[in-house]
């Protein structure tokens, strides 16, 4: 009997150490691969800071541009730097998926390491489970008399309680490692969820470039690189914008639409969230100064953010996408240009004009942040920019523009004057 018990003790202690060293050799292959993808992480990591610090400095070179006289020439170099900072954007983007990739594999690593720690702990646990019933069936008295004397009693009692102490100690390591699972396993969703945002970035950002290099093949189309042509175009463009301007605000102002203020938020900022990642205003909601000279009705129903073409758009708020349409399909239609409405959950609808690229359906739902689409310059714009317009949902509807001149097949948001809501006022506090 004793010797069978010296046994069992003896092969706890000799599996403990074998179950050990496998898991050792396993880690140190392990450690190898991680030490590889680490190292190619930091490659990634250092490339993307270049390029944000090459895209930093494209984005000051384009605002430069923008601002300067509305010639032939400054828009053809603004296409241009556009252009560039866009392919610069798509380099940093693959670098980003590429480093993701190797993040989801280095997780993935990781993740397997630790289910080998969890299986060796399983397995020391049930073996020492076993054997520790084996010796409690061996009562006090059975072990007093089978021994000669008292060290080898305390000897036999002490095996049973070291036993159980492995148990003890590998069952608060299981419990560790179970969490550090959790943990990893919920990094590497996140992860996979980034690199299909990621995807869904590089191919709005490629259809941006290719937007830009089209609208830039059209100008030189219209102008024959000509500033006198240029200047008329231009000329052209105005005033059949305030034409358009002139027909929606005299149509909307007979619209009667019943709207109880209280189906909506009351005024007050963090209401919405910004849609841009870095926020410039260049035109206020309402009666401004750029408004008389801009609006036929001297108010402007929106706010204009600053924003060069293919910067990516983001929504509000909650909410499900109810429109999307490109008035300019129909010549002659000086209106939003590519434009998305979101109609949100708390009685508010928005709209995002002048967009590039349209990255969202109708029917799809968006929360707060999601990717609306890539600002752009068309419709009825002045230069690239983002014009965000904000709704009491129950005055604003899409439908075909019938009474309009240059619009009659175009289908697009319409709205009481009285539905138009500040923005400013819902967005966060300056």
């Amino acid at each position: 009997m004793n010797q069978v018990k010296k046994q069992i003790t003896q092969t706890v202690s000799f599996l403990i150490v074998v179950i050990f060293c496998l898991a050792l050799v396993q880690n140190v292959s392990a450690e190898d691969t991680t030490t590889d993808l680490v190292t190619k992480i930091e490659e990634r990591t250092s490339q993307i800071k270049q390029l944000e610090e090459e895209i930093r400095q494209y984005n000051i070179e384009v605002d430069n541009s923008i601002k300067q006289a509305v010639t032939l020439k400054n828009t053809l170099k603004t296409l241009d730097l556009t252009k560039k900072k866009i392919g610069t954007d798509i380099n940093l983007t693959e670098n980003k998926i590429n480093k993701t990739v190797l993040t989801i594999e280095q997780l993935g690593d990781e993740i397997k390491k630790t289910q080998n720690s969890i299986d060796v702990n399983k397995e020391v646990i049930i073996d020492a489970i076993q054997d520790t019933q084996m010796l409690e069936k061996t009562s006090i008295v059975e072990i007093m008399l089978s021994k000669k004397n008292l060290g080898d009693i305390w000897n036999e009692i002490n095996s049973i309680e070291e036993t159980r102490d492995v148990i003890r100690k590998r069952s608060k390591e299981l419990a560790v490692l179970k969490n550090d699972m959790q943990v990893k396993q919920n990094s590497l969703t996140g992860q996979k969820t980034s690199l299909l945002n990621l995807k869904q970035d590089l191919n709005g950002k490629k259809q941006a470039v290719i937007y830009t290099a089209k609208e830039k093949e059209t100008l030189l189309a219209q102008t024959k690189n000509k500033e006198e042509t240029f200047k008329e175009l231009v000329k052209t463009r105005e005033e059949q914008k305030a034409q358009f301007e002139r027909e929606v605000y005299e149509y909307e102002s007979q619209l009667n639409m019943t709207i109880n203020s209280s189906w909506y938020p009351a005024e007050k900022h963090g209401v919405i969230s910004w849609p841009l990642d870095n926020v410039y205003i260049t035109q206020k909601f309402g009666k401004t100064v750029d408004a008389k000279k801009l609006y036929v009705s001297g108010s402007h129903n929106g706010v204009d953010f600053r924003a060069s073409v293919g910067t990516k758009v983001k929504s509000v708020l909650d909410g499900v996408v109810v429109g999307t349409g490109n008035t300019d399909l129909y010549p002659g239609c000086y209106s939003f240009g590519k434009w998305v409405m979101i109609k949100h959950d708390n009685g508010l609808s928005t709209i995002y004009g002048h967009l590039s690229v349209i990255s969202s359906s109708v029917g799809q739902r968006l929360k707060t942040g999601d990717l609306v689409g890539y600002s752009g310059n068309t419709g009825y714009s002045t230069g690239p920019h983002l014009h965000i317009s904000l709704y009491a949902t129950q005055g604003v509807r899409i439908e075909k523009y019938v009474n309009s001149i240059g619009c009659k097949q175009v289908t697009m948001p319409l709205a009481d004057v009285k539905a138009y809501l500040d923005p400013l006022a819902y967005f966060p506090a300056i």
